[in-house]
């Protein structure tokens, strides 16, 4: 479905209080990837694991086509054209109803999908409502339909679920994993710096680290996301915590 190989990749260089002087003479920017390479499955959810600043909404990015700026290629298979972005942050506009907003994305041929999908996310009393009405849990299900309704082959989530409360986000991984039993071959490239979040959710991850950033290491679920109970998460997760630097951002 996809292939995302990385030759190059730079950033401006991180330390604002450099000698300009010293910024003449060496590189004013530094390598954030080189020689990396990433692909996808359909179907799969592919959690990205790394401290921040390695590069992990990057790659969210330039897969979107917001950050054509390296060099390297980007393969799509023709069925992967259809592409959803969840963000950090739910972005729902707020002088729009729900159901506003969810219209905005699809043609008027598509709006009789607004209803169900808004029922599955457990928000039909609200669809009328505007999105300032919405408790941050709710934002993030309005956004989630948002990016269910184009009804994508490939869906883009940057730490979708980030300060929500523990009880807000087993719901929104219940609500992910019955989105892949409702629709399995859309994929999922996922990023998070929650492990537990990773394990419970994937069926592979990729760690990241290093400079230029680099997959550290590649793990893949030995058990079906249903069966994974707290102990299993709590073993797997151990196992991850032996990786080297992993403990460093952890």
């Amino acid at each position: 479905m996809l292939r995302l190989r990385i030759d190059s990749k730079t950033y401006p260089h991180p330390n604002p209080n450099l000698d300009p002087k010293k910024l003449a003479q060496k590189s004013s920017t530094r390598p954030l990837f080189k020689q990396f390479e990433l692909s996808l499955a359909p179907g799969e959810l592919l959690c990205l694991l790394g401290p921040s600043g390695c590069g992990k909404s990057s790659l969210l990015q330039m897969i979107a086509g917001l950050d054509p700026d390296f060099k390297g290629c980007l393969e799509l298979s023709a069925e992967s054209e259809s592409i959803s972005y969840m963000f950090q942050q739910p972005r729902l506009l707020p002088w729009r109803t729900l159901r506003q907003n969810l219209a905005l994305v699809i043609a008027p041929d598509h709006y009789h999908r607004i209803e169900p999908l808004v029922a599955a996310m457990g928000l039909s009393a609200y669809v009328d409502a505007y999105p300032g009405s919405l408790s941050l849990g709710m934002a993030r299900r309005a956004a989630l339909a948002r990016s269910l309704i184009v009804e994508p082959t490939l869906i883009l989530m940057d730490e979708p679920f980030v300060s929500l409360d523990p009880p807000t986000v087993k719901e929104m991984h219940r609500l992910v994993n019955r989105l892949r039993q409702m629709r399995p071959q859309t994929a999922i490239l996922f990023v998070t710096h929650d492990l537990r979040e990773a394990i419970t959710l994937a069926d592979r991850i990729l760690v990241l680290g290093g400079q230029p950033t680099r997959i550290l290491h590649q793990w893949r679920g030995k058990l079906p996301q249903q069966e994974r109970d707290p102990r299993y998460q709590t073993e797997q997760m151990l196992e991850l915590r032996g990786i080297d630097g992993l403990d460093d951002w952890q």
